[in-house]
């Protein structure tokens, strides 16, 4: 791990820089009326222009509102804020979290065995974590049969996620479950189905102080206790850095890790420990195998055609030039429902930011707010929105060409082709929308529409008016082969990638997240009032929440 100082700081700003200037003149005069009908049009070979192939994954930005010019304006700005440098800096270990004066060196999670420079702990963690796992994929010595992980933010969303991704891949005869929300009626439902002999309670929390995973494990283990529950040892194991603290709550077995593992960069760590029991060792290998290939194209492909790079200068063409403020996510894979979550977490906690490294607020934009849903519910959902409404919101669609659904055994021929049928069609519909987006449907060609559900009687102008889709709404389109281990950790490695080259642009430290401080600080001081103690006449709050903290109070 390096100590030395991030060339971060010294790095010009983005919007002080020659290329972002001419960024700005380049979109008055191409880029606001660009329109991407046009461009296909006039270019035959834009398809293969602006199609990209990183490890496992292939991008086609070609619907985008880009051209060969954009992209090179794109890439000046990357070079003018020293982007390979940051990028080298973060991953050779340097503190790039300059406000909490450490490195974010989650890539080092995912180092082959014997890579230099990497810390032997980390090896020595993972080995023992995996080592655990697969005791516990042992049912018939183990007797585990359930496995319930507590944590937040970064120790829920991540494991959670990728667990039903790889639902394919997953041990069958243990089930996975995980707790979040403070609120009881996230874990009541999970506990109702449980035998305590059976079950394994992961607790997930760096310090072992998190308010909500504490407060879920304390509850977890007075049901377990209650329900006849012996050897709470041997129930509950802990990813922590705290040992005291976890031995004092009755927990001898823990995987540690690192002050330089961020929450939302954590899935490789021992938090990734319930992934692990339920793809097992040769699964989460698999799956560091895949990150590890996508670290490699980020630190070794020219700019030009590095994936994550491009994807992430893209970001800031349309944040900070375009003006969207939002970007959709929509996964044409029901495994990936839980990905647009991760995905809120990784991007706005790390870019949601207002000040540079200097701490001076930035003029321009930083990160979009990013949502979605998959396909094809989201298109009986939001989808009109997107072609009809009055913004203009890029969607990013991902697609997975061949299914990895676990059938029964007994599962007939009929259902196996139906299924593949079923396939094609999501495939299908996931092409088409991102069609209809870009081509839209002009007014005249709305007017010679037959429409048998229409008004009786309304006039045809008026219709084709309510079915016009205005088109040149830009989007993205990601292709996997197949959803295995490897393929996802390359996916979600390309994300953090993507999400540190934005970042690095815009000049903000997008490794701390003190925006999730006050909230947590106030809520501390509110529980008492909120649990009846003390006079809230004196407890100096405003008058909105003094008034609604008399009507919650017990």
């Amino acid at each position: 791990m390096s100590s030395d100082r991030s060339p971060l700081a010294a790095s010009p700003r983005c919007d002080r820089t020659a290329a972002w200037a001419a960024l700005a003149g380049h979109y008055e005069a191409h880029g606001r009326g660009f329109d991407v009908r046009e461009a296909f049009a006039r270019d035959p070979h834009r398809v293969a222009a602006l199609s990209f192939d990183a490890p496992e994954v292939h991008a086609d930005l070609s619907k985008n509102l880009v051209d060969a010019a954009t992209l090179r304006f794109l890439l000046d700005l990357a070079r003018e804020c020293r982007l390979e440098e940051r990028r080298d800096a973060m991953l050779a270990g340097a503190s790039v979290n300059a406000t909490e004066g450490r490195p974010a060196w989650h890539v080092a999670l995912r180092a082959a065995d014997g890579e230099r420079g990497i810390p032997d702990e980390v090896h020595g963690v993972r080995g023992a974590m995996l080592a655990f796992a697969e005791r516990v994929r042992d049912t018939r010595t183990s007797g585990i049969r359930d496995v319930v992980n507590i944590g937040i933010g970064g120790s829920d969303l991540g494991p959670r996620m990728a667990v039903r991704a790889l639902d394919a891949h997953a041990h069958p005869e243990i089930r996975l479950h995980f707790v979040s929300n403070v609120d009881g009626h996230d874990l009541a439902p999970v506990l109702r189905g449980l035998d305590p002999a059976s079950t394994l309670f992961v607790v997930a929390s760096k310090t072992f102080t998190t308010q909500e995973t504490m407060a879920n494990a304390h509850a977890a283990r007075a049901w377990f206790t209650g329900a006849g529950g012996r050897d709470v040892a041997r129930h509950f194991v802990a990813a922590t850095t705290n040992v005291p603290a976890a031995r004092a709550f009755g927990i001898e077995t823990t995987f540690g890790f690192w002050d330089w593992v961020g929450g939302r960069y954590s899935l490789w760590s021992a938090i990734g420990l319930a992934l692990a029991i339920a793809i097992g060792a040769h699964g989460f290998e698999s799956l560091l195998e895949g990150a590890r290939a996508m670290d490699r194209h980020f630190a070794t492909t020219p700019l030009a055609s590095n994936v994550p790079v491009v994807l992430g200068l893209l970001d800031v063409w349309y944040r900070d030039f375009h003006g969207f403020a939002s970007r959709c996510l929509a996964p044409y894979h029901q495994g990936l429902e839980r990905l647009p979550a991760w995905l809120q977490q990784l991007e706005m906690e790390s870019n949601g930011k207002r000040v540079d490294l200097g701490g001076d607020a930035v003029p321009y934009a930083t990160s979009p707010v990013v949502w979605g849903e998959p396909g094809t519910n989201a298109q009986h959902a939001y989808f009109q929105m997107l072609h009809q409404g009055t913004d203009t919101i890029p969607v990013e669609f991902l697609l997975v060409r061949r299914p990895g659904w676990r059938l029964p055994a007994d599962a007939s021929d009929e259902l196996r082709v139906q299924l593949d049928r079923q396939q094609r069609m999501l495939l299908a519909n996931g092409l088409a929308q991102a069609q209809a987006l870009m081509s839209g449907k002009p007014a005249d060609e709305a007017r010679l529409e037959r429409v048998p559900t229409a008004a009786p009687g309304i006039d045809a102008d008026v219709l084709a008016r309510h079915r016009t889709f205005p088109g040149n709404r830009p989007s993205t389109t990601l292709v996997l082969d197949q959803l295995t281990p490897r393929a996802l950790g390359a996916l979600l490695a390309l994300y953090e990638h993507r999400v540190f080259t934005s970042g690095a642009v815009w000049g903000i430290n997008s490794f701390d997240q003190w925006g999730v401080e006050l909230g947590k600080a106030l809520s501390a001081k509110l529980l008492p009032l909120v649990d009846g103690e003390g006079d809230v006449s004196a407890a100096g709050l405003d008058p909105s929440t003094a008034a609604l903290v008399q009507r919650l109070r017990r």
